[in-house]
C-alpha cells in the first residue's frame, strides 16, 4: 500500500522571473545549464508537508542504484530531523561515512577520493528546514572538513559557501518559504512538487484499495466526502484517509467522519483499540497523554526528533514505537569506545500535529481563556506556530468533539468543561475584528472554524466576511477552496473574489466563480482563460456566459511575455466564444465584458523583453474600446526605443477613448518622436502625453511643436529630461500660443539654460520651470 505513494509525480519549475511553470521529468532535475562544472551546484525542491519529497528522494537513490544519474558515483541521504539535533558535532567524513552508510574498510581512501572528486558526489538533505538561517549565519569554521567537529548548521554553512567539497551537488528539499528570491543567487535551480490532480487522487486510492474487498465501495464513499476527497491532494493525508475508510468499511460502518480531526481521532482509535486490553486500556491513554506532551515540547522548539533517552518513560517510548508514531534511527559515533545511541523521530508531521492539539486541549493545567492565544489570528507577527500549521486546526475541532466516546475516554472532563472551552472559543471569535484580518489569517479562521462544524460558528463567519475578498498570492489548496465554497453559499451578500496568483486549480476556480453570489472576480488569466476552454469543450455555455460576465481585467499590469500572450489568448477566446454562444442562445454578438471595460493598461515588461512583448501587444491593442490609460513607464526600462514608438503610433486611429499615454524612459529619439507626432492627432480623446527621459532633440521637438494645435483633446505635454536646447523649447512655446487647450507644459531639461527657460515662463504661465 506504501508503494502507491511512490506513484509518479509532477514536478512544477518556479520560475521567479515569468512565474511560468513548466512540467519536468525526474531524470531533469540535475541538469543545469550554464553552470560551471567546478562549482557546487545548489538545487531547491519545495513542497508542503506531505506532498512527497522525501519519497521523491528516495526514489532518487533508488534510481541512482539501479544505474541512472551515472555522473554521481557517490549518493549520500540524510533526514534533517534527525542530524538536527543541538547537542550532536560532526566533521564531513563522519557525517558521510559514519552517520549514513559505515564502509568495512577503507573509509580513509574513499574519503579523500570524495575530497578529490567533488563533482562525483550528490548530498541530499530531506526536511531542511533552515535555508534562510543557514545562509545568514556565521562563516563555517569547519576549513578542515575531514577533521573539524561542528555543528549541522555549520557544516551546511560550509556545503553552501562552497568552502567545504567545493564542486560537489547539493539536494534540498523543503516547505515552501516566504521570499525565497533573497536566495536565488545561490540556488542554481528551484523545483516545486505539488499535489495530486483529483484523478491522480482516484488512481492512489484504487491502488490502495486493489487487493481489498472493499475495492469498489472505498473509491465511491471518500469522493462522497468532498473534503475529505479535496484533502487527497495531499499524498500522506490520501494514505490517512484511506487507512480510515479501510477500518470504516470493515466494521460494516457506511459514513465517513466529516472533518481532518475526526480522521485523524479515528486513526489514533484504530491503531491503539486493535491490540488494546482491559488491562492496557488505562496504560494507553496514560503513555497517549505523555506522548502528546512530549510533541508539544518537541513542537515549540520547531522539532520533531530528539534522542531516545530524554522521551519520559519506557512505557512511552515502546507505546510510540509498538503503534508505529515513533521511528527510531541510530545516532554516529565519534569512537568505537563510545556506546551506540538512539533518537526517534515522529513518523510523520501530522501525527505530531495532532499530538499536540490533543496535548493542549488534555493539559489541566492549561485554563480555557489559554487555548485561544494558540489560534493566533490576531498576532501581526509571523505566526508563531507556522511548523505546527495543523495544530490550530484540530484544535478547534477537539474543543467540539464532545459528545465523541472514544475522545472522553481520553479526557478526564466533564461536560460543564467542555462546554465552557466552547464557549469561550465562541466569545474569542465573536470579538474577532473580521474586517482587520490579513488574507493568511482569514483564511486560518475559516479553515479552523469549518472543523468545529458547529453551525453557528459558521453562520458567524459567512456574514461577517467583507463582501471584497483578496486571496492575491495566497495559496489556495483544494481544502481550503472546499471550506471558502461552503461558507460562502451560507451567506446572502454578494462577493467579488481576487484569486490571482493563488495557484487555484481548475476544479476548485469553476467551482467558485459558478456560485451565484460571486458576482465578480479576478484570477490570472491563463486559468481564466484555460477554464473558459474547458467550458467550450463540455459545452457548458450557460456557465461559460456567466463566468465571462464575471470576470474583472482592469486594471491590468503586464510584467512578462506570458501576460502578453495569455492577453492575446484572451481576445482569440472571444471570437470562439461570440460563436459558441451564438449556438447556445441565439445572440447575434457577444463580447467578453472584461475586454471591453479595460481602462487602464500597464506595460513592465523591462529592457529584455519590451520591444518584444510591444510589438505583439499592438496587435491586439484595438480589441480594448474603452483604454483610457496606457502606461508604458516601467521602472526597469521598458526601453521600446524608436521601432516600438513606431509600431505604437500606427494603431493610434484604432485607440478612440484613450486619455492618457505615457511613454517615459524608453530610449525614444527624433526619429520616434517623428514617427509618434504624424500619428499623435488621431487620438482624438488624448488629454495626458508624457515623453519624460528619452533621448528627443530639437528635431523631435520641432515635430512635435507642429502638431500641438491639431492635437485638440491635450491638457499636458511632459517632455521633461531628454535633449532638448533653448531652440526646441523656443518652438514649443511658440506652438504653445496656438494652443489654449494645453494647461501644462513641462520641458525642464539639462540642456536648456535656465535663464532661458525663466524667460519662456514669464511669457506664458504654463510652462513649468
Amino acid at each position: 500500500k506504501n508503494s502507491a505513494k511512490a506513484m509518479e509525480k509532477e514536478l512544477v519549475i518556479c520560475s521567479l522571473q515569468e512565474k511560468e511553470k513548466t512540467a519536468i521529468d525526474r531524470s531533469q532535475m540535475f541538469q543545469i545549464p550554464q553552470c560551471k562544472d567546478l562549482e557546487t551546484k545548489v538545487i531547491v525542491v519545495l513542497g508542503k508537508a506531505g506532498m512527497g519529497k522525501s519519497i521523491l528522494v528516495q526514489k532518487i537513490c533508488q534510481d541512482w542504484s539501479n544505474g541512472e544519474f551515472s555522473q554521481f558515483e557517490f549518493v549520500f541521504w540524510f533526514d534533517c530531523k534527525q542530524i538536527s539535533l543541538p547537542e550532536k558535532l560532526y566533521s564531513l567524513k563522519e557525517l558521510l561515512l559514519e552517520f549514513f552508510v559505515k564502509p568495512r574498510e577503507g573509509s580513509q581512501e574513499i574519503f579523500e577520493y570524495i575530497l578529490q572528486n567533488p563533482a562525483k558526489v550528490l548530498l541530499i538533505f530531506d526536511g531542511f528546514k533552515g535555508l534562510h538561517d543557514h545562509e545568514n549565519s556565521p562563516r563555517s569554521s569547519a576549513s578542515q572538513p575531514e577533521n573539524d567537529f561542528c555543528s549541522i548548521k555549520d557544516l551546511l554553512s560550509g556545503l553552501i559557501q562552497k568552502k567545504i567539497l567545493n564542486g560537489c551537488t547539493l539536494l534540498f528539499t523543503g516547505r515552501p518559504k516566504d521570499k525565497l528570491y533573497q536566495y536565488v543567487s545561490k540556488v542554481d535551480k528551484t523545483i516545486e512538487i505539488v499535489g495530486f490532480s483529483p484523478q491522480q487522487r482516484e488512481l492512489y486510492i484504487t491502488r490502495y484499495f486493489e487487493e481489498s474487498p472493499h475495492c469498489n465501495s472505498a473509491l465511491k464513499l471518500i469522493k462522497e466526502h468532498e473534503y475529505l476527497f479535496s484533502h487527497c491532494y495531499s499524498p500522506v493525508m490520501c494514505r490517512f484517509v484511506c487507512f480510515v475508510c479501510e477500518a470504516v468499511l470493515e466494521m460494516g460502518e457506511k459514513s465517513l467522519p466529516s472533518t481532518l480531526t475526526e480522521v485523524f481521532l479515528k486513526f489514533f482509535q484504530q491503531k491503539i483499540m486493535l491490540m488494546q486490553t482491559d488491562v492496557t486500556a488505562t496504560q494507553n491513554q496514560e503513555s497517549l497523554a505523555a506522548l502528546a506532551r512530549v510533541a508539544w515540547h518537541l513542537g515549540e522548539k520547531h522539532q520533531s526528533a530528539m534522542k531516545s533517552d530524554l522521551i519520559p518513560s519506557k512505557e512511552v517510548k515502546e507505546f510510540a514505537l509498538k503503534y508505529g508514531f515513533f521511528l527510531p534511527f541510530a545516532l554516529p559515533r565519534h569512537s568505537d569506545s563510545e556506546e551506540d545511541e538512539f533518537g526517534s523521530t515522529f513518523s510523520d508531521f501530522v501525527i505530531q500535529n495532532f499530538l499536540c492539539a490533543l496535548h493542549l486541549v488534555l493539559a489541566e493545567e492549561l485554563k480555557d481563556k489559554n487555548l485561544t492565544k494558540y489560534l493566533s489570528f490576531l498576532s501581526k507577527k509571523k505566526k508563531p506556530y507556522y511548523w505546527l500549521h495543523l495544530m490550530p486546526r484540530f484544535l478547534v475541532g477537539l474543543m467540539f468533539l464532545q459528545d465523541d466516546p472514544y475522545f472522553c475516554s481520553l479526557s478526564n472532563e466533564d461536560a460543564k468543561q467542555s462546554t465552557k472551552k466552547q464557549k469561550t472559543l465562541l466569545k474569542y471569535i465573536r470579538r474577532l475584528q473580521m474586517n482587520t484580518l490579513c488574507p493568511e489569517r482569514l483564511l486560518e479562521l475559516l479553515c479552523c472554524v469549518y472543523e468545529a462544524q458547529n453551525n453557528y460558528l459558521l453562520q458567524h463567519v459567512a456574514l461577517r466576511l467583507e463582501p471584497d475578498l483578496s486571496f492575491l498570492g495566497i495559496a489556495l489548496t483544494p481544502p481550503d477552496v472546499h471550506v471558502l465554497l461552503s461558507i460562502l453559499k451560507r451567506s446572502r451578500k454578494e462577493f467579488s473574489l481576487d484569486l490571482r496568483n493563488s495557484s487555484i486549480d481548475m476544479q476548485g476556480l469553476q467551482a467558485l466563480v459558478s456560485l451565484r453570489n460571486v458576482t465578480s472576480f479576478r484570477a490570472s488569466l491563463g486559468d481564466t482563460v484555460r477554464l473558459w476552454k474547458t467550458l467550450e469543450q463540455t459545452k457548458d455555455y450557460d456557465l461559460l456566459k456567466a463566468s465571462t460576465e464575471k470576470f474583472v481585467l482592469d486594471p491590468f499590469k503586464a510584467k512578462t511575455m506570458k501576460d502578453i500572450n495569455d492577453l492575446s489568448d484572451l481576445v482569440k477566446m472571444q471570437e470562439k466564444m461570440m460563436h459558441c454562444v451564438q449556438g447556445a442562445s441565439g445572440c447575434t454578438s457577444y463580447g467578453i465584458p472584461a475586454i471591453r471595460n479595460l481602462r487602464k493598461l500597464e506595460f513592465a515588461l523591462g529592457p529584455a523583453c519590451g520591444l518584444q512583448g510591444l510589438q505583439k501587444l499592438v496587435k491586439i491593442l484595438a480589441a480594448f474600446p474603452s483604454l483610457q490609460h496606457l502606461d508604458l513607464d516601467a521602472l526597469s526600462e521598458n526601453g521600446i526605443g524608436d521601432e516600438g514608438a513606431k509600431s505604437l503610433s500606427e494603431v493610434f486611429p484604432t485607440l478612440t477613448s484613450l486619455e492618457t499615454l505615457n511613454l517615459s524612459q524608453n530610449k525614444i529619439t527624433d526619429l520616434g518622436a517623428e514617427n509618434l507626432a504624424t500619428a499623435l492627432p488621431s487620438l482624438s480623446s488624448l488629454k495626458t502625453l508624457s515623453l519624460y527621459n528619452n533621448n528627443i532633440c530639437d528635431f523631435g521637438a520641432e515635430n512635435l511643436a507642429k502638431v500641438l494645435p491639431a492635437m485638440r483633446s491635450l491638457r499636458v505635454l511632459d517632455v521633461q529630461y531628454n535633449k532638448i536646447t533653448g531652440v526646441g523649447a523656443q518652438q514649443l512655446t511658440d506652438s504653445l500660443r496656438k494652443c489654449p487647450h494645453i494647461k501644462n507644459l513641462v520641458m525642464w531639461n539639462p540642456t536648456i539654460p535656465y535663464g532661458v527657460l525663466e524667460h519662456l515662463h514669464q511669457l506664458d504661465s504654463r510652462i513649468s520651470v
